[in-house]
């Protein structure tokens, strides 16, 4: 089973939010797979990710970069991990049926949209009916905080 962390995002959108949490990702040692919910939206974030000034380098790939094995942070619209990641990160509602190949899923949703939040909570459910570990965060004035 996975350990699913559902991220309430109130303060800022994913593309704010993720660079964040890849470069823990990549000081924890971890490789990460983004998965977009299409190929203008991993576009978007490839420019976003390059862009980045905290953290200010952020290694990754895309399809069209090809070589998936060595990027550290592989972003894509399909339900795999070619670059052998152990962290998953959900944006924009894009979901996965593989969730226990995965030893951590980062699942980041918009708290100020109701349809993203209903389908969030959707996820939720079906994520604790397969017994997978659920936490829930949310962003707080000094950063996330852990929901109960």
């Amino acid at each position: 089973m996975a350990e699913i962390g559902f991220y309430h995002l109130t303060r800022t959108g994913p593309d704010e939010a993720l660079p964040r949490l890849l470069g823990r990702t990549l000081e924890a040692g971890e490789r990460a797979v983004v998965r977009c919910s299409s190929e203008a939206r991993v576009a978007a974030l490839d420019e976003t990710l390059w862009a980045s000034r905290d953290p200010a380098w952020l290694p990754h790939g895309t399809a069209s970069d090809g070589d998936a094995d060595l990027q550290p942070i592989w972003l894509t619209t399909e339900d795999g991990a070619p670059n052998g990641a152990r962290f998953l990160f959900l944006i924009d509602g894009a979901e996965s049926a593989r969730l226990d190949a995965f030893a951590r899923v980062f699942d980041l949703f918009d708290g100020n949209d109701a349809a993203a939040l209903q389908a969030a909570r959707a996820r939720w459910r079906a994520a604790k009916e397969a017994g997978h570990a659920l936490t829930y965060w949310q962003q707080g004035e000094r950063g996330w905080e852990r929901g109960g």
